[in-house]
């Protein structure tokens, strides 16, 4: 069996498993290597959370029913359009980081923000202030591209194979006896 015919038959096993590694990179950076996410960050996780809900149910299904064609197709449009939301979430982030465009007040450099939870616990004085990440701040960036250029291109990536995966032509889905 070629590369393409099983990554196409098999494309929502991999954006699982890309699904899964992102978010695994996302939580590492804020966990171990200290990177505070900022709202925009946190939209792009949620992306990935539901590429993850489709992709385990579609790879599961083709798996439990024995589908000797795949996964089901539907599943990979799923993937293209939320790879695609993806890609215009992180585009969006990095473009504002790059000072393209104006990114939403609540999100931009120079105020003080925090939830009435914070908010409160703090005027009781049981809490810790919250250092507040602005979107609009670079905090990482490797080969001269932010997390979010990098989420950008991966989700590009990851919508385009979704699109060929769901457009796969008949010998591709079909096994061959």
């Amino acid at each position: 069996m070629s590369l393409y015919r099983l990554l196409t038959r098999w494309w929502t096993a991999f954006a699982l498993a890309i699904s899964l590694a992102m978010l695994g990179f996302a939580h590492f950076s804020e966990r171990v290597l200290g990177l505070a996410p900022c709202n925009l960050c946190l939209k792009q996780r949620e992306v990935y959370w539901g590429a993850v809900i489709i992709a385990l149910v579609a790879t599961l299904w083709a798996v439990i029913s024995q589908a000797r064609r795949g996964t089901p197709r539907i599943a990979a449009f799923l993937l293209f359009a939320v790879f695609t939301t993806g890609a215009i979430t992180a585009g969006f982030h990095a473009g504002g980081e790059m000072k393209w465009w104006a990114l939403p007040a609540l999100c931009a450099g120079g105020g003080d923000m925090a939830d009435l939870e914070a908010l409160t616990s703090l005027a009781l004085g049981i809490g810790e202030p919250q250092r507040v990440v602005m979107c609009d701040a670079v905090t990482w960036r490797f080969l001269g591209l932010s997390m979010a250029g990098w989420n950008t291109l991966v989700s590009v990536a990851l919508a385009g194979f979704s699109l060929i995966a769901a457009k796969r032509p008949k010998d591709a889905r079909a096994p061959r006896n």
